[in-house]
């Protein structure tokens, strides 16, 4: 078996840590609107991977019970 090189994992988080902090002051009207439009992109494509896990553990519940 050949092993693959791994490649060392980015903490979870760091690219929204590194977004949210990220000095604004220099971007133009226009890079600040396509900001907003990738921003808000990702909140919909989040959402859309929330929604697919809580109907993955809705079934889950259903089929074997509530375990809280």
């Amino acid at each position: 078996m050949i092993e693959e090189p791994v490649e060392p994992r980015a903490f979870r988080g760091d690219a929204l840590n590194t977004a949210t902090h990220e000095d604004l002051e220099s971007y133009g009207v226009r890079e600040l609107e396509e900001r907003i439009e990738a921003l808000e992109a990702e909140v919909a494509r989040t959402k859309a991977q929330l929604s697919k896990k809580k109907a993955g553990r809705a079934a889950a519940d259903a089929l074997f019970g509530r375990l809280d």
